[in-house]
Formats: structure tokens, sequence, C-alpha cells
């Protein structure tokens, strides 16, 4: 059975850890294909709230392989910390796997991400500081450790010297820090690795034998598509690419192999950290978005720029990740609201344009051209299904499909399982049902 990926749409947070674990109960495998513990999943279940940083959404399925793939940078601390938590609240860990391909975020890449983003000065990225940016950077140039390097002491110890030479150097002549411990690292990762070494294995093979066997596989992108780094908001983005392409990078997974691309969007925007966000609400609308969608981050507990739905961008994501149906989160948020409006172009120095400029001074410069929508000043957060939804409620939905140019098949009126409703008889995951 082909694959499905599950990926955002926007700047991230979109929901799709929801959305990953509600599907993961017709799935053999979920698989994380990319970032790292800068990213963050929050479920909600009768069992309480799960926050997700490493570990994939499908954990909380007792029959689900969760597999955190080639892609993802890890952070062992964070990871052993998540998988403690998890642990502590009853949660089998028996069916998780990591890649042995995996890189590992080390102790000098979150020193040296505070390091470059204080060099920035005014032009920040605005980077949750995890190191994950330079951990990818060190992966690309071939000097990474990957989990693989953990479970050999000699070739760790080889590696690791060379690379804790390299970073003293930038750390000590460079930004005046005082040196690294080699001693210190080395035995911290040799201890971690003893501690995860039950849950190494080749990813690839398991996923691809999965593939072969016609099991269900589901790909589980984090952060959203607009922070991906070709085609987002660049240089305003992640390190890696939480695309369709790069999660089947990530996953072990070939194009061929895909059946379906849910993206996520958000019935509106946001966006955590610097970079241009053509429809941000910097006034009362915003924070009423802000409050009613608990727009803090899961990581970091930023409060979140909020801003009106960005068809524009919604549409450069979907086409490039070829999506064939949207799942749209938080259309309870805009019960508040008598007229909703939506992006459907950008102005630009004098004229209109309908795509995103490849220039940050361009798309910062643009002001959105918004078209107005009924609101329908009634709660949604009962619908279970297309029915319980207000006339105005599934028009705006409509609306948004034709500038998209994706059909959306399930929308999610409320933070836990239930609050998915399908639109479609097929949308239906069964613990949604």
């Amino acid at each position: 059975m082909p694959a499905t990926i599950i990926m955002g749409g926007q700047w991230g947070d979109e929901g799709k850890g929801k959305l990953t674990d509600a599907l993961a109960a017709d799935a053999h495998l979920v698989v994380r294909a990319n970032g790292g513990s800068n990213a963050g999943h929050t479920i909600e279940t009768d069992a309480g709230v799960f926050k997700m940083h490493l570990v994939p959404s499908g954990i909380l399925n007792p029959d689900c392989t969760c597999v955190i793939g080639s892609g993802v940078v890890v952070a062992l601390d964070t990871l052993l910390e998540e998988m403690d938590g998890l642990a502590a609240r009853g949660v089998c860990l028996d069916r998780l796997r990591i890649s042995e391909r995996a890189h590992v975020v080390l102790p000098y890449h979150p020193i040296l991400d505070r390091l470059e983003e204080t060099q920035r000065a005014d032009d920040e990225i605005g980077t949750t500081l995890r190191g994950n940016g330079p951990a990818y950077a060190d992966k690309v140039a071939r000097k990474g450790i990957r989990i693989a390097d953990l479970l050999d002491p000699a070739s760790l110890r080889r590696k690791l010297s060379r690379q804790i030479e390299l970073k003293n150097q930038t750390l000590t002549k460079v930004y005046g820090e005082p040196p690294l411990d080699l001693d210190v690292i080395y035995e911290r990762l040799i201890n971690q690795g003893n501690r995860l070494q039950e849950y190494v294995v080749p990813a690839e093979v398991l996923v691809q034998d999965a593939l072969d066997d016609g099991r269900e596989v589901l790909v589980e992108c984090a952060q959203g598509a607009m922070l991906d780094v070709d085609y987002g908001t660049y240089p305003y983005v992640t390190s890696s690419s939480p695309t369709a392409a790069g999660a089947c990078q990530g996953a072990g997974i070939a194009p061929t192999q895909v059946r379906r691309v849910v993206a996520v969007y958000k019935a509106y925007s946001t966006r955590v950290g610097s970079g241009p966000m053509p429809t941000e609400l910097c006034d009362e609308v915003g924070q009423t978005i802000r409050e009613r969608g608990r727009e803090y981050g899961t990581t970091t507990g930023r409060p979140r720029r909020t801003g009106w739905f960005d068809a524009v961008a919604a549409r450069h994501i979907a086409r490039l990740n070829g999506v064939t149906d949207i799942a749209l989160t938080l259309l309870d948020v805009l019960d508040a609201f008598a007229e909703i409006q939506v992006c459907t172009a950008y102005h630009l120095n004098g004229g209109t344009i309908d795509y995103l400029p490849a220039r940050d001074d361009l798309l910062v410069h643009v002001t959105p051209v918004l078209t107005g929508q009924p609101g329908w000043l009634s709660p949604t957060t009962t619908a279970r299904g297309r029915a319980d939804l207000p006339d105005e409620a599934l028009a705006y939905v409509s609306f948004l499909e034709r500038l998209i140019g994706a059909p959306i098949t399930l929308v999610g009126v409320g933070p836990s399982r239930q609050q998915l409703v399908p639109l479609h008889p097929e949308a239906v995951p069964a613990q949604a049902s």
C-alpha cells in the first residue's frame, strides 16, 4: 500500500500532530521525516494532553510502530526526557525505532546557534536556539555525528575528537567563548547511545519492508512548507525541507510510493519568529485570534503572530507539493467574527501579483488584497458531520478550496480527536469516527 504524507501547508503549528494521531489508528508505521526538537506537536486525548518534540505522534496508538527517520536531527537529552515522560504516563515505547542514519544535535550546536543568532543583530532569523541549524549545516558539510556512531566507541571518539578541535577553534578564536571538553562530551554520548541502542535500526529497510507488505505508512513532517529552505520565505526558514519531497527523502520513501499528500492548514495564518507574513494582524483582531486559538508555541511558549488566511501562500504550497487533499484546522477560532478576510493576491510596486516573490525584501513590502467572507457567529465545536456546520462556514471552506486548488476533506473544530469533521466519507479517521 503506498504511503501517505502529512505536511504543514503554512509556517508550522497547523495541527499536524492531531491529524497524524487520528490517522495512525489505521497505520502500521508512522515515520517522522524532518526537523528536530525545535518542532512540537500537541495532542489532546482522553488520557490528557501530550506534547511531542521528537517522538512521532503515532506513539499513542498501541498498534503502530513509530520511526524517527534519517532526516531528523536528534537532540539526545530531549529525546530521552520525552521518552521517560511518556513511559511515566503509561505509553509503551516498545514500538519506537530510531534510524541509525539520523544525525545528532551535539552540545556545541546550541552554543553556535545562539552565537550566530546574536551576531545577526537586527536580522535575526528567530530560531529556537536548539542547535538544529548548525546540526544540519554539519550534516551537509559531511562533519556530522550520526546515531550509528554512538554505538561504535572507537569511531565516535575519532570523529568527535576532530569536530571538537574544529569547534573549539571557532568558539575561542572567533567568539571568545571557553573551549569544550572532549572527554565529558564523549562519555555523555556513549551513555546516551547505550540507552538508545535497543531502538536503533536501519529504518529505511523497515519502511520499505512495510510498503512491500502492503502496510499503511504515514510520513509525518515537522514545521510547515512555508519554512522550506528552498521554497519558503528564505532566509527566514528552517534548515530542512518540510515538503512532500523532503518527506520522501527523510523517511526513505520513493516519490512513486506516495498515494496521498495531506496538507494541513489553519483556517487563518500564524507564524513564529522573524520573516515576512503578508496578512499579519497587529491589532485587536489578531490578539483575539491568538487567544481563541491558544497560539503559543509548543516548544518555546512564544506568542505566535496571527493573520488572515493567505491563499497566495497556500496555493504556492499546494502546487509545489502535489497536495491531494487538505485538513483545515481551528475553524472554530473564527466562530467569533461577523466577517472574515482572505488574502487572494498581493499589491507590490503599484501592481498586483498572485505568487510569492523570492526576495524577502520584496515580500516584506507586499500588502494583501483582501476579500471579505460572511462569518457565522455560532459555535462549531460540537459539529461532528458536514450537516452540523453552518452554511456560512461551509461557504468559507468552499471559497478556500477554489483558491488553493485542492479539496478540503477534513475540518478541525477543536483540539480533540473527535473534533475532526469529515466533509467526505473517505476522510473519516478511525479514531475520529
